[in-house]
């Protein structure tokens, strides 16, 4: 089980570019790699994904227990020739004073070896004391190499390796040359996702030459090789359904943020997933339920707008009673209207609200949602295992948003399934939008053991097929 834990010093060090060279490289050269991602994120995985052909899988504390993020790590990686785990942030950040939940914490809890990727630009023998301090402020964490990244030539890169190799034991691994072609546009949630980039596998492909020219990849798979072996506890039970609910699930430019296992968990609880273009599909296709997932509707909104039978198609089915979950992008696009500078595009007409896209974000980060019963999911079914999904009403989810954009003009009448005790939602003290047989957020939900909510979902969706609609 060989892996590495990719990191930095800081954010903006480059980490997110050079893992997927690495992806891409040991393809390339005929590993095969299984990525993951700390934290909650649909962007970088989807580059990852894209870069060595296998879906990426997010480990994060906050909303996963630490036996299911080992579980999760064992079960995903036990074909491949490596993994390569990529932080968010640096090293050593996190939430908690203790460092509980930092990306350390993580390489520790998995006993992962790390490689720091540093940002070298203007440095010279102040790199070594920064490596000395990272590598004693924490002895349990093993970084075992660094590769240096926007170096200002060969000179820069000389010097460097000079000073690293005599003050400390840490491996230089690869040194990377600043070079523009390698950038990858951002937006507001940071790099632009793959899907939307006509450039993407062209870029991916640069990035895998230069991590190939300017990485020793034997001496990062020797690396890899003293990872510990993982010894995770066994895998909680789950019965596989025969698919018997279609769900539809919205996928186009506008729309790609799914974790991949929460899509695994939606088919092993009986969906059968139908994908749905907006932009292009002229109307809904014969299917019992609809999932629509956050993405970016504001940048795709004149091409929404501009399928009004598509549109059309979706509200009505809403208004009779079709199950339907939606978060944040796709309650962006349920809404009256987006508003984006001096353009205002209609869009499905589902949520009586209009939408106003602003210069900041206004939910960011992690959220904590307490249900208030209201919520039109049923319940999942019990658990021995401690820590499990037991309820609905009070029951506190862990889950994250990102969103710059709010919802206007909200009915006081409108029912909630969530009071919001940490973050924004819709209104800074709700979120779960109820109308018909639909449930829309702007928090982003991870089906895991204390919130299995793909279950939840499509044992709705299945008990709404024998019953018929009462609004």
């Amino acid at each position: 089980m060989s892996r590495i834990f990719i990191s930095a010093a800081h954010k903006s060090s480059g980490k997110t570019t050079v893992s997927i060279g690495l992806c891409a490289a040991l393809t390339r050269a005929g590993k095969t790699v299984q990525p993951y991602k700390k934290g909650p994120d649909y962007i970088d995985p989807y580059w990852l994904s894209q870069a060595c052909g296998r879906s990426c899988y997010n480990l994060d504390f906050y909303t996963m227990h630490h036996d299911e993020i080992l579980e999760l790590l064992g079960r995903t990686s036990t074909d491949a020739d490596i993994s390569i785990i990529e932080g968010n942030k640096g090293l050593y950040d996190g939430l908690d004073l203790d460092g509980s939940n930092s990306n350390a914490a993580l390489a520790t809890l998995t006993r992962t070896p790390v490689i720091l990727v540093l940002n070298a630009r203007g440095m010279t023998r102040g790199i070594a004391p920064l490596i000395l301090g990272y590598q004693a402020f924490d002895k349990d964490v093993s970084i075992q190499g660094v590769i240096l990244n926007q170096l200002g030539g060969s000179r820069h890169e000389s010097k460097l390796r000079a000073v690293i190799e005599h003050y400390t034991d840490v491996k230089v691994v690869g040194a990377i040359h600043t070079d523009k072609r390698f950038d990858i546009d951002e937006r507001h949630l940071g790099l632009v996702p793959g899907h939307e980039d006509p450039h993407c596998q062209h870029k991916i492909e640069l990035l895998a030459d230069a991590v190939q020219d300017q990485v020793d990849l034997d001496v990062l798979l020797d690396i890899a090789r003293t990872a510990e072996p993982l010894e995770p506890p066994p895998a909680q039970r789950q019965d596989v359904v025969d698919p018997d609910v279609r769900l539809g699930l919205v996928r186009s430019p506008a729309f790609g943020f799914y974790y991949p296992d929460d899509i695994e968990a939606l088919q092993s609880a009986g969906a059968s997933i139908i994908e749905i273009d907006p932009e292009t599909d002229t109307e809904l296709p014969d299917i019992d339920a609809l999932f629509i997932g956050g993405g970016f509707p504001e940048t795709h909104m004149q091409q929404l707008e501009a399928n009004t039978s598509m549109r059309e198609s979706i509200r009505n089915a809403i208004e009779n009673g079709l199950p339907t979950y939606a978060e944040c992008g796709g309650l962006m696009y349920l809404a009256r209207s987006i508003e984006w500078d001096d353009d205002r595009c209609e869009m499905v007409g589902a949520i009586d609200a209009d939408i106003v896209m602003e210069q900041r974000p206004q939910g960011r980060g992690y959220v904590q949602l307490q249900e208030t019963g209201n919520s039109l999911w049923p319940a999942a079914a019990p658990d021995a295992s401690p820590n499990t999904y037991q309820g609905t009403s009070g029951n506190i989810l862990y889950a994250h948003e990102f969103h710059y954009s709010r919802l206007k003009s909200v009915d006081n009448a409108v029912k909630f399934a969530f009071d919001v005790k940490r973050g924004t939602g819709i209104d800074g003290e709700h979120d779960g939008y109820i109308y018909r047989n639909l449930l829309a957020n702007y928090t982003h939900q991870r089906n895991t053991r204390s919130n299995p909510w793909a279950v939840r979902f499509i044992n709705f969706a299945r008990s709404c097929k024998n019953r018929p609609f009462n609004p």
